[in-house]
């Protein structure tokens, strides 16, 4: 049975310190792996992407990716879900747009529209981020952002920040 687009949550891995594991890659591996025991079930996922670090080019390359989950949990379960995977895996929150072990950003949660204190709905800088539309559109090309209704092979190709994003060859 093919994945309904409508319906995918969507989540977007990023990491630029490898922290414990050999690799950003193996880190972001290692997330995906404890998707299911947290009742997200990993349906589609992209390769890995690369991209200079933002604000400051200079730090380390990030990898990025993006993973459509299915799942009984709703949009803040799902937020719960994944800041403890983070947690787990050694990410620390102190500075905002810091180097980070990992990054799990809740994009969309199918077709859900809300803006609450702690979580918004569609992600609101998910549509300008290539290191996340790229990824996207690399498994679900047809993805509609729920507020714009834009395609994620459209917001792909006018994301400007991380414009340098490309796939991890």
């Amino acid at each position: 049975m093919a994945l309904d687009l409508d319906q995918a949550v969507v989540v977007a891995l990023g990491s630029n310190l490898k922290g414990a594991y050999a690799s950003s890659e193996a880190l972001l591996e290692a997330a995906l792996e404890r998707f299911e025991a947290a009742g997200l079930r990993v349906a589609a996922r992209s390769g890995w992407w690369r991209s200079a670090a933002w604000p400051d080019p200079a730090g380390p390359e990030y990898r990025n990716g993006v993973a459509l989950v299915e799942t009984t949990l709703g949009p803040r379960e799902v937020l719960a879900a994944l800041l403890a995977i983070e947690a787990d895996l050694g990410r620390h929150r102190d500075e905002r747009n810091a180097p980070r072990t990992l990054d799990l950003d809740l994009i969309a949660h199918g077709r859900t529209i809300l803006d609450e204190p702690g979580l918004a709905l569609p992600h609101p800088r998910a549509q300008d981020r290539r290191f996340v539309m790229g990824p996207l559109a690399e498994i679900a090309p047809g993805w509609r952002h729920p507020a714009s209704q834009w395609s994620a092979a459209s917001l792909a190709k006018v994301a400007s920040v991380g414009a340098d994003a490309d796939p991890v060859e």
